[in-house]
């Protein structure tokens, strides 16, 4: 009892990690926050399950679909059209986890360069920046500066006990002087709020136009659970694309996927917020992520905890937002530096000019489209000598 005591302080740091990003999603699209709660922990479990434990790595909204989402759920008002499109998500998912088991990742990995993987994992972070700095820290910029500081100061000079919870104690820190500051409005909501909420499920009714909507955008996502893969091979040392294999990591996102539609969800992805949790701890236990999992669950069903922490002002995520964001960007630097990728060769710089900018500045799914350009441009190109 007393090492899970020991271990609940790191579940909750991965849950105010990811809780912003993942409420957010059913917000704008209409869904609710409650039944997106009890989804993304529940289909985190069942990511673990399939991949055995060992990718230490939560399951969250997915901002990938929020158009189509948007267009069924709350114009349409058609949520069960939405389920078939995202159960059809979760096929796909399904047919490329058999693909890559067939073919082998090997011959996917051989294809991806280190001077791709480097600026892929940077812009994983970067394009976290506007939202960390512009929508979030900048509303009171110095509830964001409290709340960075406090972070850092507990990762670098804090006693073992706050070194190891570092975000969690910046939040706390940072959630008191925005108290203090009146900026803080919990009463009224949590008054509101029930005590217990279930969530809705959804039976699919089919729908070609939101099967054609949504399946092609799981291939935007499957490359960016490609690059979050690599984040956390950067972070763990060690390489789950091998062991328990890309081709489970597939399944096991299909899997949470479907079952979050089943709930009234949207669909699920490892999120780079969290990677950004292990960086700073270096605690690598996937039963810490499990344990995030099951009080993401019951912030799902308890209404009133819910509401308590959706007070947490933007300016305080926005803090340990430029941090986390931060610190994946610096892991791309490193791989390519531990890779040797050599920048002085033109067409190496070229690749990460065009996934940097393209990257960074692409409105939506950059990150895919700069994976694509970045690679087309390596394996097109001249001069195969590069790195």
């Amino acid at each position: 009892m007393s090492a899970v005591l020991r271990k609940l302080p790191l579940s909750v740091q991965h849950v105010f990690a990811m809780f912003g990003a993942t409420v957010l999603v059913p917000i704008l699209t209409g869904l609710s926050p409650g039944a997106t709660l009890v989804a993304s922990g529940l289909g985190t479990l069942v990511f673990h399950a399939v991949t055995r434990g060992k990718v230490p790595a939560y399951l969250g909204s997915s901002f990938a679909f929020i158009a189509p989402l948007t267009l069924y759920v709350t114009r349409h008002h058609a949520p069960q059209q939405a389920v078939t499109g995202l159960v059809s998500v979760s096929i796909v998912y399904f047919v490329f986890a058999l693909i890559v088991r067939a073919v082998g990742f090997d011959r996917v990995r051989r294809a991806i360069p280190s001077v791709v993987v480097g600026p892929v994992v940077s812009i994983i972070g970067l394009s976290l920046a506007t939202t960390a700095v512009t929508v979030d820290a900048s509303t009171h910029w110095d509830v964001a500066i409290v709340t960075l500081a406090a972070a850092v100061a507990c990762a670098i000079a804090g006693p073992r006990a706050l070194r190891i919870i570092p975000i969690l104690a910046g939040i706390v820190i940072g959630y008191v002087y925005a108290l203090a500051r009146g900026l803080v409005h919990v009463g009224q909501a949590a008054a509101q709020a029930k005590w217990i909420e279930f969530p809705t499920f959804h039976a699919p009714a089919w729908s070609l136009a939101a099967v054609a909507s949504m399946a092609p955008i799981a291939l935007v996502t499957m490359v960016e659970d490609l690059g979050h893969m690599f984040v956390l091979n950067e972070i763990i040392d060690r390489d789950v694309t091998r062991d328990p294999g890309f081709g489970s990591i597939l399944l096991g996102n299909g899997l949470a996927t479907l079952i979050s539609a089943l709930l009234g969800g949207p669909a699920e992805t490892t999120y780079a917020e969290n990677l950004g949790v292990l960086a700073m701890t270096r605690n690598f236990s996937s039963r810490i992520i499990q344990g995030a999992a099951v009080i993401a669950i019951l912030l799902g069903l308890v209404g009133k905890v819910s509401a308590v922490i959706q007070s947490i002002p933007p300016a305080v995520v926005g803090g340990v937002g430029i941090l986390l964001y931060g610190m994946i960007a610096a892991m791309g630097i490193r791989h390519m530096i531990e890779a040797k990728v050599d920048l002085t060769k033109t067409k190496n710089l070229i690749v990460v000019a065009v996934i940097f900018i393209i990257g960074i500045g692409a409105p939506q799914n950059g990150i895919a489209i700069a994976t694509v350009a970045g690679l087309m441009i390596y394996w097109l190109l001249p001069d195969r000598t590069a790195s």
